[in-house]
């Protein structure tokens, strides 16, 4: 069916997310090992490097967001859900998404779009001397993990959906 088809995509693409995000948190590990290194054994250090690490770190977590959501391991305060039939279960996430998930990155992305486009427009730069001039393309991912979490909201519905109609209650 094409909703399984659109759910497969979207998964497979926050896969390949995924994978992307373990190479950079890998990244960012060694970054943050050499800074400290650097740091306080030679007394060296720069602000590219310092920026670097936050870049990776922000890439992380936004770009990492959609892929936790689709494995399930969001924060949730679960009291009744865990022993909720699975049809129960898929009623309170596909409302959960439909209420405030899509809501709320709809919002984010509606608001960090012009954010983002400004500084692309500019193309903005660190105000530290010697930092990234790629402050934009940092700004650039809270749209991106807007979207991102809104495509996998589709494809949480579109797993979900087929759960209304085992006839359990």
């Amino acid at each position: 069916m094409l909703y399984q088809r659109c759910s497969i995509i979207i998964n497979q693409f926050n896969d390949l997310l995924c994978k992307l995000v373990s190479w950079l948190t890998l990244l960012m590990v060694l970054l943050v090992f050499t800074i400290v290194v650097l740091r306080y054994g030679f007394n060296l250090g720069w602000i590219a490097m310092q920026e670097s690490a936050l870049y990776l770190h922000a890439m992380v977590f936004l770009l990492g967001a959609a892929h936790t959501l689709k494995a399930d391991e969001h924060v949730r305060v679960d009291i009744f859900y865990r022993k909720a039939s699975p049809r129960r279960q898929a009623w309170v996430d596909i409302l959960g998404t439909l209420l405030l998930l899509i809501p709320v990155n709809l919002y984010i992305l509606i608001i960090s779009w012009d954010y983002a486009a400004k500084s692309w427009g500019l193309l903005e730069g660190s105000g530290e001397a010697g930092g990234l001039p790629l402050v934009f393309v940092l700004k650039s991912l809270i749209p991106l993990f807007a979207l991102t979490m809104l495509l996998q909201g589709i494809a949480q519905i579109l797993t979900k959906l087929p759960l209304l109609n085992t006839g359990e209650h």
